[in-house]
């Protein structure tokens, strides 16, 4: 299991920090992994099973 910083998950996502913050609170992004008080990174997993999920359902629309 890999852990990911943020810049990390906006490079890999291609969305911006506000964008991910604002979709985690809306429930459709993966949650961080609390490290430190000020610290936190995302399951690597959990963020490429997101993008997954997002092209399954691009599939789906065109189908």
């Amino acid at each position: 299991m890999k852990l990911i910083r943020l810049t990390q998950v906006m490079e890999c996502t291609g969305l911006a920090r506000s964008t991910v913050y604002k979709f985690i609170a809306e429930g459709d992004f993966p949650k961080p992994v609390k490290l430190g008080s000020r610290v936190a990174a995302w399951v690597e997993a959990e963020v490429l099973a997101w993008m997954e999920s997002k092209i399954c359902q691009r599939d789906k629309a065109k189908a």
